[in-house]
């Protein structure tokens, strides 16, 4: 008797709940939709993943069958747009990984920047008189300030400042010097 029973009438009746119906329906219209997807999507693992997800879908969907065309004709425009959406999801993903990888390149180029500029700092400060290497050391990635610099070395606020200066002018020449090699 439901071999009989028209696609509408059977899309009516799975939108209402019957599984009996549901199940009539899909076993005449899956073939039809997964080549409908094949065509789509051009790869076979991706027509039978579009179309167990239209399948997964599909109760949900039949609510809004309003019976306005043929129920072949509306499950293929659900064909349609389910693989516009799929193509719409790879195409962000690819562009969301890629993103991540160019992402990642740039964290990692930085972070080795910052590396190679720690190292050279710390290679060119020991080229530095002791007192300024010691003024530098102390100010570097530390909370203290020149007073506290200058209290720890024993020398004034003001030296401390000049020790600063020098020290970065002295920098400067080797970074210029190294530059022109």
């Amino acid at each position: 008797m439901r071999m009989m029973t028209s696609d509408q009438d059977l899309a009516r009746a799975a939108a209402g709940g019957d599984q009996d119906a549901f199940a009539v329906l899909l076993d005449r219209r899956y073939d039809s939709v997964f080549r409908l997807a094949f065509r789509l999507t051009g790869s076979k693992s991706d027509a039978e993943d579009l179309t167990q997800d239209i399948c997964a879908a599909l109760p949900a969907k039949l609510r809004g069958f309003k019976n306005q065309s043929q129920f072949s004709t509306w499950l293929y425009r659900v064909t349609v747009n389910a693989a516009h959406d799929q193509r719409r999801r790879a195409a962000s993903h690819h562009r969301a990984k890629s993103g991540w990888g160019d992402w990642e390149i740039n964290r990692r180029a930085t972070q080795q920047e910052n590396a190679d500029r720690a190292d050279w700092l710390t290679e060119s400060m020991c080229r530095l008189t002791p007192d300024l290497r010691d003024t530098l050391a102390l100010l570097l990635d530390q909370e203290l300030t020149h007073k506290d610099a200058a209290e720890i070395l024993n020398v004034s606020e003001g030296t401390i400042s000049w020790r600063v200066s020098q020290a970065k002018k002295h920098l400067r020449e080797m970074a210029q010097e190294e530059a022109g090699k």
